[in-house]
């Protein structure tokens, strides 16, 4: 086989066992619920053996030796688990995550062969082997209902365990007979096994010994369930179908005439199939999926080509307009015209489709951040109830992937710092169980993630005191702080209040990454907080960073450009309402007072408006607005953001660059970064010696 579809098929693998193991740590966490509520999930249990079964299989085949192993290990556990030979307890649970923890190391050493082995396969299959409580069996509680020798000799070893299972916590076992049409009998199987997940189960369903064929057949179902006969009735919502309770065979005896029941054994079963066409005729090779998996990188290539359509875009707006303007030859202006309002609603399209394909929802990312909600309240002897709301909220892949690693530092801050003990939560008559909450919304252009939890808040009070300590920040800045500014330093590298270094946190590093990364991406994160109440950290970022519309300006002859979406709005400066604060220069706008920076006067080229006339563009980031002075506004347009490389890459306050289309680049201002550091009186030390 070449190596390129070596690579191919092996990529494939990667990608497929990924989807499996995202797909195992949402069924573990639903697993987990119900185990919280006492409740039994046989159907999430099966989905898991299956899923790990699945896994198993490609590994094999594939090669993957250690991810075949871990796979075979797993599959043993959850065997025993499913069919009831061992009871599902908090020690099999925190296994079965263990081990998918370890399926996700596999998969990253298989991604990149030379990183360090991580996973011990035979010190995990000891735990697996220690774990759970031997189910004690009692009798065979099937022999005192009146079940029907045949269908007892067609179940599966699962069916029967899950049929013994539900007669001994006393539920109630239904017959249900309905006829159904052929054609549509897959999906009408379906719909009625959905219905009744709300209050029973189906144990099984086979075709019925009395069906006469033709373009229907007669099928019954094993279904139990707790629930009252009128609620299951209800639940099927089928009138042309029969009910009947299975019941005990000492209550037969006094019935007259006896049972009724309807045959189904195998035989039955084989003589109601219909006669079917040969294979060959009724085969078909349509896919059963409209999905296609896409790597990222060619759908970031994609939208490289889309932005470079853009500029040139722009290069044949300006070729119609001298067009226009000269007036030379009216009919060929006009057919421009034409040509450019096609191409300009074409691109538009293809723009927004590419833009839509690669959006995905945060619950991709929710998920992930539940499992170490869990592990890390069961490492700190805490319990701790995560809340999730707006998950189907849809970001741009590459901002959900480098968003996940800021948002895993809080939730690790806020179980380890803001969750108190039980015994403190209990002095403070607080219940047991915390609650912390993820909420996810869009806002216009913008994705808003909020992280609150109702621990013991942060105390501003300790946070000046540790900075003063640390000498994080002099002692006469920290007194010119007010309350925010104060919490805002939480944000700066070395920072930490805890004394005490944990395996989770305290280390001082953490809460800057988070920053410095959401800044990166044109977002910002705020906090809030009160003491006994909770903490509540909102990051605002934009949906996707491929496109963006920009705001261009020009200063002291210097053309530059920001993000639309931050941009509240522009107006002309007049002098008249611009006073000094506190050393600052703010202007008074319909009874609000807004900060302002001279741009100009920012990177080192003279004072914005010196000349003449000029402009403030409020720019809102978060719960922060900040007026930037510029000389001139040039317009809007779409742009592609490119990297300014490694010698430049690193400067504050510039987030990229970005081709007009007339052979001029553009720099882009990173506008989260510029309101941080302005706001916060450290742009004097980042911007001087600047002449970009």
């Amino acid at each position: 086989m070449p190596g390129g579809t070596e690579d191919r098929a092996k990529e494939e693998f990667l990608v497929e066992a990924q989807e499996l193991i995202e797909t195992l740590s949402r069924d573990l966490l639903v697993l987990d619920e119900a185990q919280k509520r006492g409740r039994s999930n046989p159907d999430t249990l099966n989905d898991l053996f299956r899923g790990v079964h699945t896994l198993k299989g490609l590994a094999g085949m594939f090669g993957f030796e250690d991810l075949g192993r871990l796979a075979h290990v797993l599959e043993d556990l959850l065997e025993d688990l499913r069919l009831g030979r061992l009871e599902l307890d908090d020690s099999a649970l925190d296994v079965l995550f263990e081990g998918v923890d370890d399926f996700q190391r596999l998969l990253a050493e298989a991604r990149n062969p030379d990183e360090p082995r991580t996973v011990d396969l035979d010190a995990f299959a000891k735990r697996v082997e220690s774990v759970g409580t031997i189910s004690v069996k009692p009798r065979n509680i099937l022999e005192d209902y009146d079940f029907d020798p045949h269908i007892l000799s067609v179940l599966t070893e699962y069916e029967e365990h899950r049929l013994r299972s539900n007669l001994e916590r006393g539920y109630t076992i239904f017959r249900f007979r309905v006829r159904l049409a052929l054609e549509a009998i897959d999906t009408e199987l379906g719909e009625l096994k959905e219905r009744c997940k709300a209050a029973a189960e189906v144990i099984t369903y086979l075709p019925s010994m009395d069906s006469d064929g033709g373009d229907a057949i007669d099928i019954e179902l094993l279904i139990a369930t707790g629930a009252p006969e009128a609620e299951l009735r209800e639940l099927l919502d089928r009138p042309d179908g029969t009910l009947m309770p299975v019941l005990r065979k000492t209550r037969l005896s006094m019935l007259p005439g006896g049972s009724t029941r309807p045959s189904m054994g195998p035989s039955a079963a084989a003589a109601a199939v219909p006669s079917v066409a040969p294979v060959a005729e009724q085969m078909s090779l349509r896919s059963l999926t409209n999905v296609v998996r896409v790597d990222i990188r060619k759908l970031d290539y994609l939208m490289n080509v889309v932005g470079e359509l853009g500029t040139v875009r722009s290069a044949f707006d300006r070729l119609v307009d001298k067009l226009r303007s000269h007036g030379t030859d009216r009919e060929l202006a006009l057919e421009a015209h034409r040509i450019q309002r096609s191409f300009d609603r074409y691109l538009g399209e293809v723009q927004e489709g590419v833009l839509d394909v690669r959006m995905v929802p945060l619950a991709q990312l929710f998920d992930k951040l539940a499992v170490i909600v869990r592990q890390i309240a069961r490492d700190q002897d805490k319990e701790v109830q995560l809340v999730v709301k707006g998950a189907e909220t849809e970001v741009d892949k590459l901002i959900a992937e480098d968003i996940a690693d800021p948002l895993m530092h809080i939730i690790r801050n806020a179980v380890d710092h803001g969750i108190e003990t039980r015994d403190d939560r209990a002095q403070q008559d607080k219940p047991e169980t915390a609650t912390l909450t993820i909420n996810a919304h869009q806002k216009g252009n913008h994705v808003v993630i909020e992280v609150e939890d109702d621990g013991r808040g942060i105390d501003s009070g300790a946070v000046r005191e540790a900075a003063r300590r640390k000498g994080v920040l002099e002692d006469a800045q920290l007194s010119d702080m007010s309350r925010d500014e104060v919490l805002a330093v939480i944000f700066m590298p070395g920072f930490s209040t805890r004394e005490v270094v944990t395996d989770v946190s305290g280390r001082g590093v953490g809460m800057d990454v988070v920053k410095t990364n959401i800044n990166r991406l044109g977002g910002a994160v705020e906090v809030e907080t009160e003491l006994t109440v909770g903490t509540r950290f909102t990051i605002t970022l934009p949906i996707t960073l491929a496109i963006i519309s920009a705001l261009l300006f020009t200063v002291r002859g210097r053309r530059l450009s920001i993000p639309l979406s931050v941009v509240q709005e522009a107006l002309r400066l007049d002098n008249r309402h611009v006073r000094t604060v506190e050393g600052r220069e703010v202007l008074d706008i319909r009874g609000t007072t807004l900060p302002l920076c001279r741009v100009g006067t920012l990177f080192g080229w003279g004072d914005a408006g010196a000349d003449g006339d000029a402009f403030v563009i409020v720019v809102v980031v978060g719960n922060r607005k900040l007026g930037l002075v510029v000389d001139e506004l040039a317009g809007q347009q779409d742009i592609v953001i490119k990297a300014l490389g490694r010698s430049l890459g690193n400067i504050s306050g510039i987030s990229g660059a970005t081709d007009l289309g007339d052979q001029r680049l553009v720099l882009v201002l990173d506008a989260p970064t510029l309101v941080d550091e302005v706001l916060m009186g450290k742009s004097a030390r980042l911007f001087t010696g600047g002449t970009a």
